[in-house]
């Protein structure tokens, strides 16, 4: 259990303070906000009302027993002060959220290095890598690899002439024996659900497996995939997080559209930009944009700054016949409404930053955490220590793990096992457990304590 401070009690503060204390740390959260502040007290928490950046709230807020700090509200200068009294004070580790450039550069004068942070997270960066990351397939909802590059947790949409659809899981088996992959997560409706051999799968389920990835090109043909790179993407919104969505991007598609509605960023989007073609026009302007082949996009990227425009202009290419939308949403609430509309992935800079956070923030024998934010789905990696039951081996179905958790792959001694109930679970073994966040913490503990 360890001692952490929180100053920032907004939407990434509130994220992390829910789930840090979940686990049975010790969290304060400042904040000067009083709603900010009544908002938490229905978690386990303590409060501080006061600045992040004053040596007195800090020391109220116990400063000097705090082994990790965090930093998360909107002001970049308030989050730097206070690490810098962080680091004061003799903090261990040090985390901060900065939406300016300046201090990712490592030729900056105030760089993470030079002001002895841990981590700098930005969040517009954040976002855009993730939203690159998932453009790499035309039909993957969700892309993320474990055990050293060898596993695939990957996510689709069941279409209603897929293979998979109205199949049981229990009669996948002779399947999987041939391809080994495993089912973990279907999203149906907005609810999550961890499946079990009764589980039947139905046209417009979001179904997440586990696989090998040097099976990824069989299952392709086997389940009706396609998973070719999108030839022609729109992209729709060119401030920041467009602007560094298009850079990656332009070189990597056949096709980019850039749609921005202020000429002066299409000018200045003309300039830095070689291959995309920049349209000065209107994102919900349905008829210029037909003109232009909406209708053909193997993908739509909605990164406005405004919600409302970002989930109108998603809805518009996916209803004029854009094979895939990605959407950035900066309220989380809306996210889970989303996917019943049709939207396949919807994004938020808060909760991407929270994850970033989040994942390096674990430590021990987890080496790593994602979050499947609009699931409720989490993925860890746990290596498996050196105690009883596991030094002499032990059945995976004789652990009793959580309802809602399931074991997706075991990594042992460089090979990949995409597991059984009878497979032997050894120490040392690297472990990648899926399931919703209550049965991950209950699992946690018959693998670490």
């Amino acid at each position: 259990m360890k001692r952490i401070l929180i100053v920032g009690a907004g939407e990434v503060g509130y994220y992390l303070a829910e789930r840090l204390s979940a686990e049975g740390h010790h969290v304060v959260v400042v904040d000067t906000d009083p709603e900010k502040i009544r908002r938490l007290e229905k978690l386990n928490v303590l409060t501080v009302r006061g600045s992040g950046a004053s040596a007195k709230t800090l020391e109220e807020a116990g400063i000097k027993n705090t082994e990790l700090f965090i930093a998360v509200t909107n002001s970049d200068e308030i989050n730097l002060i206070a690490c810098l009294l962080a680091r004061e004070y003799g903090v261990a580790r040090k985390i901060a959220r900065v939406k300016s450039e300046e201090y990712l550069s490592p030729d900056s004068p105030l760089n993470e290095e030079k002001l002895g942070l841990d981590l700098i997270v930005n969040p517009v960066r954040a976002l855009a890598e993730e939203i690159v990351r998932l453009s790499k397939y035309s039909e993957l909802s969700d892309w993320e690899e474990f055990g050293e590059g060898q596993v695939l947790m990957v996510g689709y949409q069941v279409r209603p002439r897929s293979a998979l659809a109205g199949v049981r899981l229990s009669d996948l088996v002779e399947l999987r024996d041939l391809y080994q992959f495993l089912i973990v997560a279907v999203v149906r409706r907005g609810k999550t659900i961890i499946p079990r051999g009764d589980t039947v799968l139905r046209p417009q389920d979001r179904v997440l497996l586990v696989l090998k990835k040097q099976d990824l090109p069989a299952l392709e043909h086997v389940l009706g995939l396609r998973l070719e790179p999108p030839r022609k993407v729109f992209l729709i919104g060119g401030g920041k997080v467009g602007k560094l969505v298009a850079e990656r991007l332009e070189n990597e598609v056949e096709e980019l559209i850039l749609v921005e509605k202020e000429l002066s960023r299409c000018e200045a989007l003309s300039e830095k930009l070689s291959r995309a073609l920049v349209l000065h026009l209107d994102g919900l302007d349905a008829r210029e944009l037909l003109k232009e082949g909406l209708d053909q996009a193997d993908l739509a990227i909605c990164v406005t700054d405004s919600d409302t425009i970002n989930i109108l202009s998603a809805l518009l290419a996916k209803h004029h016949g854009a094979s895939r939308v990605i959407v950035r949403v900066d309220h989380p609430d809306f996210i889970p409404l989303l996917q019943p509309l049709g939207i396949d992935k919807a994004l938020s800079s808060r909760l991407v930053t929270s994850d970033q956070i989040f994942r390096f923030v674990k430590s021990g024998r987890i080496f790593s955490i994602t979050s499947f934010l609009e699931t409720q789905v989490e993925v860890e990696e746990i290596e498996i220590p050196p105690k009883k039951p596991f030094t002499q081996g032990i059945e995976l179905q004789e652990l009793r793990l959580p309802p809602e958790t399931i074991v997706g792959a075991v990594y042992r001694d460089g090979e990949v096992l995409i597991p059984s109930g009878k497979t032997i679970i050894r120490s040392g073994d690297l472990l990648v457990l899926i399931g919703l966040h209550e049965g991950l913490l209950k699992a946690e503990k018959i693998f670490t304590l």
